[in-house]
């Protein structure tokens, strides 16, 4: 059997997707080792089709180095991780192996970003293992559609080794420090106490999840720290042409007897004068195209979808040709996107009525300041109503997405919405009162875009030195708020910021602290459990750094400067183990007060939980 051309796609959805709009007739399905490869013919030549699930290998310690109990977790410092085959990826590779074997070109479609170029790097260790001549291109594409799998077909492109070995780096780094910790955490608990874990748990370090965790304990710590105060703020209702309206003194005042003067003051008065009536235009400009954070922030707020979530369904929208590729860094529509083309192609759907009354409007779409030169900003592929989709995927949070997806790409083309700002400001014996309004001139991009809509707050009009009688005037007792336990959509704006993660991870790491037990996502707010706070707790005693967001942003820059070829991948590795090297040191040195403070910690975890099945079995 003789193939002249095999395409290893990541999915089996884009799999077939190829082989449906690269064939020239019919296509057959035949399963090797259990999966579905996809024959057809392209230029009288023979091509198969063929999908994986993500990655094929891991970076993992050999068998007698994941003895926890007899390699003292240090050692793993000095040791090189060897690539294995993920157990239950083993038919995969025989499938690729087997196809591999007399294939005389290897079409790598794996996804466009650096894990979809390692997946696709570790394709061609298997294939190359058993086909030494193999030809191997790299094909590139954003959105599952015809045109764009015709156009990266005819134009393939070269591996890029830099972003591989980048991942690969990422994935031993992550695996040591993980492993190290992890296993420092665990034993050093079980030294003391067997039975404060349950057989087969574990305490886990992860250099992106727990600094995640970091955030999200500081700021409950600042809100549990926080201390109220008292204060008062004064406030009047004063009458303009028969509407009532009330205002806030400008001050805010610690003591009550100061407040209660100034009441005095005014109630004596029954006029307040008008010193400024301002009424004027003002614009909302429109969002800039979307990329994955941005898609997982909107989500989690507009939507109640967990960024996880949020991003998985995106994924399954993309594999079946609903929206570009959604792991995208990039918000700026690049030149060679067709915006009318894609308007066309969504007057076929359940927006087509707005995506015609653009089509008859001159398009200046908004723009970012970010490109990662790899995909464009995430967009609609195809026109669908929502019964078509949900007949589909049967599930209403698809179409809350795609909705979403097609709602945002056309508000980036859209005018921007047009209100009216308003201010009042009175005097009375010396003392300012002002209240701010808003109405809406021309809703603009809010008419596609209502998540963004403002209260509505319309202002009666009045002139300067217009005399308003006051109706009404009081002092209101408040207390200062603590901040905000952090929600999902502020914690990931976080990880960009200090780059914790990849815009594929990040939402990965935050799933990883919540069935861990270190936090749980409550009303959108992240609430640290007390073994969470009690994991960075020991970690600050001992080794703040391996916490400290600014670490993980450290080690990113140098991950990156691999695929610039300014840092080779042996160099990054040294720097990062020598400084966890010495915190390991720090953290042995107080294994036993760190063992006792976790122990406490799980108890309380455990009454807690029997508590609260207690409670629902009562």
């Amino acid at each position: 059997m003789i193939i002249d051309s095999l395409v290893v796609a990541e999915k089996d959805s884009v799999a077939r997707a190829i082989a449906k709009y690269l064939a020239q007739g019919s296509i057959s399905i035949r399963r090797i080792y259990g999966i579905k490869a996809y024959w057809f013919t392209r230029d009288n030549r023979q091509w198969v089709s063929i999908g994986l699930k993500g990655h094929i290998m891991n970076v993992d310690f050999s068998e007698e180095l994941n003895k926890w109990h007899s390699v003292e977790p240090s050692k793993l410092f000095d040791v090189e991780p060897i690539l294995v085959i993920r157990g239950d990826d083993l038919n995969y590779v025989r499938a690729l192996t087997h196809l591999g074997a007399s294939a005389n070109t290897v079409y790598l479609a794996l996804d466009a970003d650096p894990e979809g170029e390692a997946i696709a790097y570790e394709a061609m260790f298997v294939i190359r293992n058993v086909n030494p001549g193999a030809v191997f291109k790299r094909v590139l594409f954003s959105a599952v559609t015809r045109n764009a799998i015709i156009e990266a077909f005819n134009s393939p492109t070269n591996l890029n080794p830099g972003l591989a070995k980048r991942v690969f780096t990422r994935m031993v780094l992550d695996l040591t420090l993980g492993a190290v910790f992890t296993r420092a955490l665990t034993l050093s608990v079980e030294k003391i106490d067997r039975k404060a874990l349950s057989r087969g748990s574990f305490l886990s370090y992860g250099p992106c999840q727990t600094p995640v965790l970091n955030l999200v304990v500081q700021r409950a710590l600042e809100r549990e720290n926080f201390k109220p105060e008292k204060y008062y703020t004064l406030h009047i209702i004063v009458d303009a042409d028969g509407k009532r309206i009330m205002l806030d003194h400008d001050g805010v005042f610690k003591d009550r007897q100061e407040a209660e003067k100034i009441l005095n003051l005014v109630r004596s008065m029954a006029k307040a004068k008008v010193i400024i009536a301002s009424y004027k235009e003002d614009f909302l400009g429109p969002p800039v195209p979307l990329d994955t954070i941005e898609l997982e922030r909107r989500a989690s707020r507009f939507l109640n979808i967990r960024p996880k979530a949020a991003l998985d369904i995106a994924e399954e929208l993309y594999r079946h040709g609903y929206i570009s590729y959604p792991r995208t860094e990039t918000t700026i529509y690049p030149p060679t996107l067709s915006l009318k083309q894609v308007l066309l192609e969504l007057t076929h759907g359940e927006h087509g009525d707005y995506a015609k009354t653009l089509l008859g409007m001159t398009i200046k779409p908004t723009r970012g300041n970010s490109n990662d030169g790899a995909h464009p900003p995430i967009y609609p592929t195809r026109g669908v109503s929502r019964q078509e989709l949900l007949r589909y995927f049967k599930n209403e949070r698809y179409w809350k997405i795609y909705d979403l997806v097609v709602r945002h790409f056309m508000a980036t083309l859209s005018p921007p919405a047009r209100i009216e700002r308003q201010r009042i400001v009175v005097e009375v014996v010396d003392h300012r009162f002002s209240t701010d309004g808003l109405r809406m001139i021309d809703k603009g991009y809010l008419v596609i875009y209502p998540f963004e809509s403002p209260s509505e707050k319309v202002l009666p009009r009045v002139k300067l030195g217009d005399e308003l009688s006051i109706i009404k005037a009081w002092v209101e007792e408040r207390e200062t708020e603590p901040p905000p336990y952090l929600s999902e959509s502020e914690l990931l704006r976080l990880m960009r910021k200090y780059g914790i993660g990849t815009d594929a991870t990040m939402q990965d790491h935050i799933h990883t602290n919540i069935i861990r037990g270190y936090f749980r996502v409550r009303n959108k707010q992240c609430i640290p459990t007390p073994l969470g706070k009690a994991v960075i707790n020991v970690f600050s005693k001992t080794g703040g750094e391996l916490i400290d967001p600014w670490f993980r942003s450290r080690m990113e820059k140098a991950l990156m400067e691999i695929t610039s070829g300014s840092l080779r991948p042996t160099d990054v590795l040294f720097t990062f183990k020598s400084e966890a090297r010495k915190i390991y040191e720090k953290f042995m040195n107080r294994q036993n007060e760190v063992a006792m403070e976790l122990i406490k910690a799980l108890k309380e975890s455990l009454s807690k939980t029997n508590r609260n099945s207690n409670r629902k079995v009562s």
